[in-house]
């Protein structure tokens, strides 16, 4: 039996790319966002040829042989048992990186995520994955430019008006208010649908309250965003070689860790919300 789904053609719409080489979209879900350390567990991938061709796509799920994060789980639904009869990346790189050939790449954000987890999963292999020949397309970059998210965007997104005298803290500060209300008054009664289609009933509303509740990211712990809240209310490290690991459980282990911390370019908020937690763990953590 093959290792990954079986290649098919995808039926083309009316617009056609205007390609000098074939273009290959595609997206990676994994165990995790660190490109280095974490790894493939579903791989898509669209080919465009440049000779106006149908496009073809192929699909497949790969055994991580990591850990999935709790957090990676959360959003693409991907488990452990799902995975563990389906082959490792080394068994179907080589099939990866032969469906790409020399084409030009895109995706959304694949820039900062797809492209690095793919090129790191193939160098294990001893394959690399030369950016330096090929085009790469991120959508995301095109929304973002095409679309600021400035103030002064915003601006005349719901002021319909120019913002004068842009960065004068005075102005800046008069046309945030303006933007606020404008927001309210444009979202009065929408219904809002996050990615996975879950609906919020209107949450923007002349209520700041309601307004805090439905912005706010009440994982996060500092407002460098150094330490958050893990599923189960625990505190955690968003940095480092510690990253996802509870704090409290680190620091009894490594206290030159804790150590370390205070020593260096951290906040006055991360280091006394990390003498805090320690506080109960001896004399040597209370000395500080």
């Amino acid at each position: 039996m093959d290792l990954f789904s079986t290649s098919q053609e995808v039926k083309s719409d009316d617009f056609q790319f205007n390609l000098k080489r074939d273009l290959v979209f595609f997206d990676i879900e994994s165990t995790g966002l660190n490109v280095v350390r974490d790894r493939i567990v579903q791989i898509a991938l669209i080919k465009y040829p440049k000779n106006g061709g149908d496009p073809v796509e192929m699909e497949m799920m790969i055994n991580p042989g990591i850990p999935i994060s709790q957090e990676a789980i959360d959003v693409h639904g991907i488990t452990p048992d799902m995975l563990k009869n389906k082959p490792t990346f080394a068994q179907v790189g080589q099939k990866i990186i032969d469906f790409i050939g020399d084409s030009d790449l895109s995706g959304y954000n694949s820039d900062r995520f797809d492209v690095p987890i793919l090129m790191e999963e193939l160098s294990r292999m001893g394959i690399v994955l030369d950016m330096t020949k090929r085009k790469s397309i991120d959508v995301q970059k095109i929304f973002y430019k095409m679309e600021p998210r400035t103030l002064k965007a915003a601006y005349k997104m719901y002021c319909q008006e120019e913002l004068k005298n842009a960065h004068d803290a005075l102005a800046d500060v008069r046309a945030t208010a303006a933007v606020l209300k404008g927001q309210i008054q444009k979202y009065d009664g929408v219904d809002y649908y996050d990615g996975d289609g879950i609906k919020t009933e209107a949450p923007i509303k002349n209520d700041m309250s309601a307004i805090h509740e439905f912005t706010a990211d009440f994982s996060v712990v500092d407002v460098t965003m150094r330490l958050k809240k893990n599923k189960e209310g625990e505190i955690i490290f968003n940095f480092g070689k510690y990253i996802n690991q509870p704090v409290v459980e680190v620091l009894k282990k490594d206290y030159n860790y804790y150590q370390w911390i205070l020593n260096k370019d951290f906040s006055s908020q991360v280091k006394q919300i990390v003498k805090n937690l320690m506080k109960p763990y001896g004399k040597q953590y209370d000395n500080q």
